[in-house]
């Protein structure tokens, strides 16, 4: 059945739409099944969408059709839609009136993923209306906490160091404890890695004890603060709450300096909403583990990582990880610091539309997967600031001087970097970042050709 007539109406302006500031407007890159007609294809995924199914029924009314999802704009060649959706449409929280991300994704990407005439779907960016995004909760505290914390200025505070305790599904306690104490004699912040948690080799009542006395000795040894993320990510709520409380009782006076890790694609809004909720004065470090399924670019369905960056936003995520952009592991490119972009500023531009933040906080971007000191400023110029939380696993463990002498070599990287410094010259002073040329020589190479001259190294 065609619905083009009811959920489809190409004289709508988009400029109109934003300034009438009544609908949610997404992008999607969509194709239709087979030989489906391509407007014919978008409107019955905005039916499906909003209020329509498959044949006229006799409960649609005036009211009814006033909250339809509107195809707006098509490009086939481009295989191109977008949708406005009436913010009326959208569940609100009968406590307070609040948005909730859980309706939002149950209308944009909710039945409409396995219609039988719509090849693939995936949301490419959405744009918020003021009166909708004053709803969500946004972040209660971001970066500028750890640098108050950490005794920096509240602006342009710089890199937190941080790691992730190797392996990834973690050590038992008094190990797991040894290396967070060998790693905040160099560097600032730990977190537990997406497994971590309460295993049956490492319980976390036990692991915390230890963390929470390694955490005061290290301070007391360095007379720097040091901060931890610990996983509080659970199937029940109350398992959830009960993780938080026992931390920070257990850290006490250093309670101010942990965040909650919450994996929040799996556990979904729910568990990003608990956290940010009940416990408003930490950071929430948002990890991201399980979205490549929906967000990668060998995924047609979902939604890409613009649009999860958004949503985390809006959730009241603190910190998400965003990816290297290219300059480790992951998959990204450059390009995508307008990832970061639209995390950090008040008003960013996405792929589709110009999002105005309204004043609500940033989130922070969270850099991890395989980033070492030589990495660093490559890093940071492209992004154009060092305003980041990042983690170093194999960067900081994998230096040959050892735990400490990698966390030094990142903050010296670091420090080249908003210096001005060239790295290989900076190194020739500091013997941790020259020990990360001689620690990670195939990214010294690539990176910095004549740095064993340089540095006075002979090749292996």
């Amino acid at each position: 059945m065609d619905q083009s007539n009811r959920y489809a109406n190409l004289k709508l302006s988009e400029a109109d739409l934003i300034k009438g500031g009544r609908h949610v407007l997404c992008a999607y890159r969509m194709k239709p099944k087979g030989d489906e007609d391509y407007l014919a294809a978008a409107a019955h995924f905005a039916a499906e969408s909003s209020t329509g199914t498959n044949v006229e029924v006799c409960t649609t009314d005036a009211f009814t059709r006033g909250v339809d999802a509107l195809v707006y704009a098509i490009d086939p060649a481009q295989e191109l839609m977008k949708i406005a959706y009436p913010v009326d449409l959208f569940d609100r929280n009968i406590i307070d009136g609040r948005a909730m991300m859980v309706s939002f994704l149950t209308l944009t990407i909710g039945n409409n993923q396995g219609m039988g005439d719509i090849e693939y779907a995936k949301m490419l960016d959405f744009y918020v209306p003021p009166a909708y995004l004053q709803l969500f909760d946004g972040p209660s505290v971001n970066i500028t906490e750890m640098w108050r914390v950490l005794g920096r200025p509240q602006t342009n505070g710089g890199m937190v160091v941080g790691t992730i305790i190797k392996p990834k599904l973690g050590l038992r306690p008094e190990p797991f404890a040894s290396a967070c104490y060998d790693f905040w004699l160099g560097g600032d912040f730990i977190k537990n890695d997406e497994p971590q948690g309460n295993q049956v080799f490492a319980p976390l009542k036990e692991t915390i004890r230890l963390v929470a006395d390694a955490m005061a000795r290290a301070q007391d040894k360095t007379g720097q603060a040091k901060l931890f993320s610990a996983n509080i990510t659970a199937d029940d709520p109350q398992e959830m709450l009960a993780r938080g409380h026992y931390i920070l009782e257990t850290f006490g006076p250093n309670a101010s300096h942990v965040a909650f890790l919450v994996d929040g694609f799996v556990g979904g809004p729910t568990a990003v909403t608990l956290a940010r909720r009940n416990f408003p004065n930490q950071f929430l470090h948002y990890h991201r583990a399980g979205h490549g399924m929906v967000t990668s670019n060998q995924s047609r369905r979902g939604y890409n990582v613009l649009v999860h960056m958004k949503m985390a936003r809006l959730q009241g995520a603190s910190g998400i990880h965003t990816g290297t952009m290219g300059y480790g592991k992951m998959e990204g490119e450059p390009a995508d610091k307008i990832v970061a972009y639209m995390l950090e500023q008040n008003v960013a531009d996405g792929l589709y539309y110009r999002q105005d933040w309204q004043g609500m906080k940033a989130c922070t971007p969270i850099i991890s997967g395989g980033m070492n000191a030589l990495r660093l400023p490559g890093f940071f110029s492209n992004l154009g600031h060092s305003n980041v939380i990042q983690t170093s696993g194999g960067g900081a463990f994998g230096h040959k001087d050892g735990t400490v002498a990698g966390a030094l070599s990142l903050r010296q990287a670091h420090d080249a970097w908003v210096a001005g410094v060239d790295l290989v010259e900076y190194a020739k002073n500091h013997a941790e970042l020259r020990g990360a040329f001689e620690s990670f020589t195939a990214d010294a190479d690539r990176l910095y050709p004549g740095w064993r001259a340089t540095l006075n190294v002979r090749a292996a």
